[in-house]
């Protein structure tokens, strides 16, 4: 059958209403599931993945492929985006759009993406755990080769010192690959993007090197493609990477003498055919789900978990710094009023969350507001901050999405601290009618009800003591919420069954339709230094968290009933927050 398509050319807008255009190519067998999305290079375009659709042969199969922000036919300032984190968003809105314009589920869906490309999808399925098909990554650029000695802290300096500025690319075509005509085109394409913003360079290392090191929280069905002669990226990262994918499915193929553009190089029929093979596999057979089951007791989030609460090596220099650390706090502590409230109540307390989210430095002198400043300005409290943020958001947008399917909008939250965030995202909400907040401490308690009298909000809303992972109290909810929400609860528990409790509880208070938002941490960077040196609100033992891949956290929500459908995570990676239906069993 003749595969030669000729796409259509539309627009996509993203949740920050920003229009990306990107090339649709039919399926020429009506009816037919398949869908597969692709993302080209850094510096590239969509159309320039022709060639793709031409030569892989799959006319039972519907192809989609973007200009990212800032390439191709897409508006804006050339190779820029607000960050990685926000062009990993558009990977996971595009998905979704693609999948929803082809009429098919996510578990229809194959991803290809090559170059930075693949480094957007790999963030992607690590942050989003998305329950699609399958991944091929084509040379991934993990780790870009720079060949300037000390280039890249001299351009993270040069970046706080003069903010914003472009970088052109060194590339030319001949080192992309050994296809002439490709070459040429590359060459003299006006499409192609030369430049690219230093925020996006940077945040492409320490995106990578995060994804590579936790590469085990990936358990989707993955092929890498590694090119034998790249010029472009660093190879040992894409093994790092793949080695410690847990994907029960996965394939990796070195192919000798390729240049970095691997699916666009002379011999690409290699590539293809390996390509092919593996898409085949996964659409012959039921999609695959990944069996969380048993995960906190034998992932490797528990086994690190078991590490950090046995403490690190007596008198070693790592426990010689955590001691020092610790009586430092409390000498500091005396003058900065965030470290005092976090030894008194523990640094995981709604009390210390509450501080955190006013974000104003206090101490008894200048001393302790500087040392203050700096505590509040810690990359985790800065993500908890970012999590209010995408928490009101997404309450704002379920509360709209349940007026607008003529459902009453009644509100709880069952472990809500203070309650500050839930009452400034709903005052001024009117198809609100009721608000329930709850929480397991008297102080907190105590606290979230002066706010609501201080917000005047007494009328349709209230606060009560309640256990969030009581089965029975849960269930017997009244009135029966629409809205629930479970923020920063779950995190701090590393077993799964009380939340399979929690979760269950919910599931049988909210009719279908109803909607959940919920919290999560895939990930953290200063786990170590928190478990050393901070303690938590469980008689000011140390502060010891399991991190929860996303992938792992969702099979929890959707084995409880709850269809996922909205997410978002701060730049760091740090902590996500997603949105959910309840499905109608």
């Amino acid at each position: 059958m003749e595969n030669s398509r000729i796409p259509g050319e539309h627009f996509f807008t993203t949740s920050d209403n920003t229009a990306l255009f990107y090339r649709h190519w039919p399926t020429l067998l009506p009816g037919a599931k398949k869908v597969i999305v692709l993302f080209h290079r850094g510096h590239e375009h969509s159309g320039r993945l022709q060639h793709l659709v031409d030569e892989m042969a799959m006319p039972d199969t519907a192809f989609y492929a973007w200009d990212a922000r800032g390439h191709g036919k897409t508006s804006g300032p050339r190779g820029y985006s607000p960050s990685l984190a926000r062009s990993v968003q558009d990977v996971d809105e595009f998905v979704r759009f693609a999948a929803s314009d082809s009429q098919v589920g996510l578990d229809e869906v194959v991803v290809i993406a090559q170059s930075v490309g693949a480094v957007l999808v790999a963030t992607w399925v690590h942050d989003y755990a998305p329950a699609i098909r399958g991944l091929v990554l084509a040379s991934p650029a993990f780790k870009v080769k720079l060949y300037v000695p000390l280039a890249r802290p001299g351009l993270a300096l040069w970046h706080r010192l003069r903010g914003l500025f472009f970088i052109n690319s060194y590339v030319k075509g001949r080192y992309l690959t050994h296809d002439r005509q490709r070459v040429a085109s590359f060459n003299n394409d006006p499409l192609i993007t030369r430049a690219i913003a230093v925020n996006i360079l940077l945040d492409l290392y320490k995106t990578s090197e995060r994804i590579v090191s936790d590469a085990a929280a990936i358990t989707l069905p993955t092929q890498l493609l590694i090119s034998g002669d790249d010029y472009v990226v660093h190879r040992q990262p894409q093994i790092d990477f793949y080695q410690r994918l847990r994907s029960p499915l996965k394939e990796l193929h070195l192919l000798p003498g390729f240049y970095h553009d691997t699916l666009g190089e002379e011999n690409r029929a290699q590539a293809f055919e390996k390509m092919q093979s593996f898409i085949s596999r996964l659409y012959a057979n039921k999609s695959q789900k990944f069996d969380y089951q048993y995960e906190d007791r034998t992932g490797p989030s528990a086994d690190r978990w078991r590490l950090l609460s046995g403490g690190p090596v007596p008198l070693s220099p790592v426990d010689l710094a955590y001691r020092f650390m610790r009586k430092a706090m409390k000498l500091f502590g005396a003058h900065s009023a965030g470290l005092h409230l976090g030894m008194s109540t523990g640094f995981d307390s709604g009390s210390s969350l509450d501080y955190v989210y006013q974000n104003q430095p206090q101490g008894s002198n200048v001393f302790g507001r500087f040392i203050d400043k700096i505590y509040l300005n810690s990359v985790g409290w800065r993500g908890i901050r970012q999590r209010k943020t995408h928490l009101q958001m997404l309450i704002k947008q379920a509360v709209a999405d349940l007026h607008a399917k003529g459902l009453p909008v009644r509100v709880v939250d069952i472990a809500a601290g203070h309650g500050r965030y839930v009452l400034d995202a709903l005052a001024n909400e009117p198809a609100v009618s009721d608000i329930l907040l709850r929480d397991y401490s008297e102080l907190n308690v105590a606290q979230g009800q002066e706010m609501i009298a201080l917000r005047g909000m007494s009328e349709r809303a209230r606060f009560e003591q309640g256990d969030a992972f009581n089965l029975a109290e849960l269930t017997a909810l009244t009135p029966r919420p629409t809205l629930a929400i479970v923020s920063g609860l779950y995190e701090l528990f590393p077993e799964n069954e009380p939340v399979k409790n929690s979760l269950a509880g919910l599931a049988n208070a909210i009719e279908p339709g109803g909607i959940l938002i919920y919290t999560g941490q895939p990930w953290h960077p200063q786990l170590e230094l928190i478990a050393g040196v901070l303690t938590s609100h469980k008689d000011g033992k140390p502060w010891v968290m399991r991190v929860r891949s996303q992938g792992e956290m969702d099979s929890l929500v959707h084995d409880a009933g709850f269809d996922k459908c909205t997410q978002r995570i701060d730049e760091w990676g740090i902590f996500t927050v997603s949105m959910a239906v309840r499905r109608d069993n």
